[in-house]
């Protein structure tokens, strides 16, 4: 890893965002095996997973979904759930039965609307209780290979601190996002939005964190206009 001084950190201080095409191509390095860590077999999983994962871990979620899809392994199953029942296993999430109203309703949209299948249509998925934008670029990304960016506060921080943008509001960090990316790119596949997003997600995790960044310990150190000042 590299180390930085402080006046190494303090050099960055003035510099203009960080060129997106480096930091595609450094995260790539670091985090090669970037996935969506929801534990997932199929779209339908993964969109109740992601759903799930509102304002809670995707480790809390993963401890929960083993028996949810043990006993209703797909949207028709899902559709006719006791809520009752449903709220009991999703209960450790927190606001158990909202979960549970959310799950039951998307998967008797999915059966009523599109046949029991998951819509590859980001205006379809968005139409289903408890899926917005983010859950449905997450699942149209990762399950059905769209280069589309999920921002959550992760991918936002990042974003800031790289000096891609100064708002806060998901859609216009994900415009700003998509702008810089295209500006700076040089078409590798590193730079798909999908990819990029999920290694800013680890990055945030593991090194950009909210408190006391580990910038001395980060490979954007010398690009990064935050260095040293997060």
């Amino acid at each position: 890893m590299m180390s930085v001084s402080p006046r190494r950190a303090a050099a960055n201080d003035s510099a203009g965002p960080a060129d997106a095409a480096v930091v595609a191509s450094r995260l790539r390095d670091l985090h090669i095996d970037a996935r969506t860590e929801l534990d997932h077999s199929d779209a339908f999983e993964l969109l109740v997973a992601t759903v799930l994962s509102a304002q809670t871990t995707d480790v809390r979620v993963n401890q929960v979904t083993p028996a949810l899809f043990a006993s209703w392994p797909d949207p028709a199953a899902l559709a006719g759930a006791d809520e009752g029942t449903v709220t009991e296993i999703v209960r450790p999430l927190g606001m158990g039965a909202t979960r549970a109203r959310r799950i039951i309703g998307l998967a008797r949209g999915l059966v009523t609307d599109h046949g029991g299948e998951v819509p590859d249509d980001q205006k379809a998925l968005e139409k289903l209780p408890g899926v917005g934008r983010k859950t449905a670029h997450v699942v149209r990304g990762a399950w059905f290979g769209h280069s589309l960016l999920a921002v959550d506060t992760h991918v936002g921080r990042l974003a800031r601190r790289l000096g891609w943008t100064e708002r806060t509001d998901p859609r216009g960090v994900e415009d700003d996002v998509v702008a810089r990316v295209e500006a700076d790119g040089s078409g590798s596949a590193d730079e798909d939005l999908t990819i990029l997003g999920l290694r800013l997600i680890l990055h945030g995790r593991r090194v950009c964190t909210a408190r006391s960044p580990h910038c001395g310990d980060c490979v954007l150190v010398d690009v990064c206009p935050s260095a040293g000042i997060a």
